[in-house]
């Protein structure tokens, strides 16, 4: 979107630019790294904590966004295996955090139509938290107005890794040839195996990087970079990647002619 096409849809409401939208074109799976929550605390002289708490909402606005535009699948990066390196103090306010969430959010989920999973390496998860996180896959496992995966202990190449695993597993027990593994193959055993790839990855906080996510799934991902604070990051902002998703011209490496034959 050039410089000036910006500027005229930044000055759009929130109404206009839902008008804007173009229902074919809209991504089937939006992929979301939240980032940014520490950073919105430190501007207002608050606990990291709170920028987390805060967050929630710009998740809850997501889902109900998605829902009526009816994208079916919703994919965001809440912990990575990177995060538990952070201080012990700050890990354990995020999973008691994390529990609060599936206790108090559980229901709108189940009454919303929203089936929630879960990726990661989740053994490394507290068992109270572990336990909150598997009651909840479970009760909305029945539910597919919207997918929502969250990514928790994430990494996207420890995916890979646990992938290559049970392939080799495979190739042990006599079940697997090397002629046999392929894009596809490896693509059954990545923890996304059941979604289609993302067609929007959206990162906040202006980094612009990946950061070990979905590193398999995103190979023709657009990606959106944007400079406001996750806890920001609300109706009008999804509005705006989704707009700027349906100016691009996705060729997955193909050339399209112009030219009429």
């Amino acid at each position: 979107m050039d410089t000036k096409d910006s500027s005229a849809v930044d000055q759009l409401s929130v109404e206009e630019l839902a008008a804007k939208l173009e229902p074919d074109l809209l991504p089937k799976h939006v992929a979301i790294i939240m980032d940014g929550n520490g950073r919105w605390a430190e501007l207002r002289s608050l606990p990291r904590i709170a920028g987390h708490r805060e967050g929630i909402k710009s998740v809850r606005e997501m889902i109900t966004v998605c829902l009526e535009l009816g994208i079916h699948a919703l994919t965001v990066y809440a912990f990575s295996q990177e995060n538990w390196n952070r201080p012990i103090q700050e890990i354990s306010s995020l999973m008691g955090l994390l529990e609060y969430y599936l206790s108090t959010e559980r229901a709108k989920l189940i009454e919303q139509g929203v089936r929630l999973r879960t990726i990661g390496r989740l053994d490394s998860l507290p068992a109270s938290a572990l336990q909150w996180v598997r009651a909840a896959e479970q009760e909305t496992a029945h539910l597919d107005r919207l997918h929502l995966t969250v990514a928790l202990s994430y990494g996207g190449r420890a995916e890979i890794v646990d992938a290559v695993r049970e392939l080799l597993q495979e190739a042990e027990d006599g079940k697997l040839q090397p002629d046999d593994v392929d894009e596809a193959r490896i693509q059954q055993y990545l923890y996304t195996h059941d979604l289609p790839d993302p067609d929007l990855l959206i990162r906040t906080s202006g980094e612009t990087r990946i950061s070990n996510f979905l590193l398999w799934q995103v190979a023709y991902t657009e990606l959106y970079f944007t400079p406001t604070l996750w806890p920001d990051f609300r109706r009008r902002e999804l509005l705006l990647a989704l707009l700027e998703y349906q100016r691009r011209e996705r060729r997955f490496g193909r050339v399209l002619s112009t030219i009429s034959p």
